[in-house]
């Protein structure tokens, strides 16, 4: 049970509850009758579903994962009539199969609704330009933002993701209030902006950005380079899309997890069992309100922790910045990195600029870990010897954070992929080749 501390919002913490159970009580009941796949799964773990009267219950069900949706691929978990379903997005599916979920008329109502609070907990009002470059199509954040936009009664300009040159243009023409993007994406825009002398052309006010892990360095860059305020919006296509959590740009520091639809968990990967708030391990998260296809504890893969606090001016709890999805965990040699970590500290190296890759690679079978970082100096690349010492600089930084070795490879700035609109790869695993 989350303790409430904050003796203003316990009528709001009771009511949320009570909200809760009789959501999840119903969820049950529904799922139980309308998808085959968890009523055979249920009833091989013994659970009755009518015994179920609080959210509290929930540690009876079994996990549901990302392979359970393919093995059912394409729509083998859908819980309602082919007729109600409205929309059908899918996941990037960059290994087989995408996985692919459906929505009926309400889950889109819901699904604009979110997003809505989302961007108004961003900044964002009725009457501000949008300048939405998420992906449209298939992926859910280019119509999630854009409806969502919409439904406060915004602008939105659905310029969709690539043809930098074009959304640098249109920024500046339209004079756009909010930016929704990727992080990776906001800092190719804010590199192109800058190369053009365009900075001080723009009107940005406010940035969304989700869809990938970033951290406070990047943040920091973004604010300063682009006079944003920046805040996080996180989903997943499984669960809604986008709308899921969102950061308050007045109030930073974790993003709230919309309760009301949404019960959160945070579950130790290794045990398997909820662990308390304020420590990390994946995010587990349940659908109370979805019906097309509704999901019972889904296994997200994402490393964060929750935790709710006295000074929280909404009633929900937060979530922290992703630290890494679970299985993008790097294992060199017995030791556990995420790509995140590198950029927390890079982002405090100031002759260092935020795009890297790291490049994976075997040596008489033992791994070997490159990180490839861009310098903003070119003179810095020019000097030999001035570029092995800080590489050599920057290695003994790295073994004392993670207590391997690893290479460093100083390069010339805008020499590593950048972002053309969706999501990045920061890492390059030539192991198995």
């Amino acid at each position: 049970m989350i303790t409430i501390k904050n003796q203003s919002n316990i009528e709001n913490r009771i009511a949320l509850k009570k909200l809760q159970d009789r959501r999840f009580k119903q969820l049950v009941d529904y799922m139980y009758t309308h998808q085959d796949f968890y009523k055979n799964g249920w009833d091989q773990a013994n659970i009755n579903v009518k015994s179920i009267d609080s959210v509290e219950a929930i540690e009876q069900f079994p996990f549901t994962y990302k392979d359970d949706l393919r093995n059912n691929y394409p729509l083998g978990l859908l819980a309602c009539e082919k007729e109600e379903v409205v929309r059908i997005h899918c996941s990037s599916g960059s290994t087989g199969k995408p996985t692919m979920v459906a929505y009926n008329r309400n889950d889109i109502d819901i699904f604009t609704e979110l997003v809505a609070r989302s961007l108004i907990c961003g900044g964002v009002r009725k009457g501000m330009r949008i300048h939405n470059s998420y992906g449209y199509g298939l992926f859910t954040g280019g119509l999630g933002i854009h409806y969502g936009g919409e439904h406060l009664e915004a602008t939105v300009i659905p310029v969709s993701s690539g043809v930098t040159e074009r959304q640098i243009m249109l920024l500046v023409d339209l004079q756009s209030e909010v930016l929704c993007c990727t992080p990776s994406y906001a800092l190719t825009l804010m590199e192109a902006l800058k190369q053009n002398d365009l900075i001080d052309k723009i009107n940005l006010k406010y940035a969304i950005l989700g869809a990938e892990p970033w951290t406070e360095a990047s943040r920091k860059v973004i604010e300063e380079n682009l006079n944003v305020n920046a805040t996080n919006i996180y989903g997943l296509s499984e669960i809604l899309g986008p709308g899921v959590a969102q950061e308050a740009y007045d109030e930073k520091g974790g993003s709230y997890i919309w309760e009301d639809h949404f019960y959160p968990e945070i579950i130790d990967p290794i045990t398997k069992k909820q662990v308390p708030h304020g420590h990390e391990g994946v995010l587990v998260l349940t659908t109370l309100t979805k019906r097309a296809m509704p999901l019972m504890r889904y296994w997200t893969n994402d490393i964060c922790s929750i935790n709710y606090d006295d000074s929280f001016n909404r009633p929900f709890v937060k979530m922290s910045n992703i630290k890494g999805r679970n299985d993008d965990m790097i294992f060199i040699n017995g030791v556990n990195v995420f790509p995140s970590q590198f950029e927390s500290i890079i982002g405090k190296i100031d002759y260092l600029n935020y795009n890297y890759q790291l490049h994976i690679s075997k040596n008489n079978h033992l791994d070997k870990l490159a990180l490839n970082v861009e310098s903003k100096e070119t003179s810095l690349i020019q000097d030999g010897h001035l570029r092995n010492q800080k590489e050599a600089a920057l290695n003994s930084i790295l073994k004392n954070n993670f207590g391997i070795n690893i290479k460093v490879n100083l390069v010339k700035k805008g020499s590593l992929p950048m972002s053309t609109g969706g999501k990045i790869n920061r890492v390059k695993d030539d192991r198995n080749q």
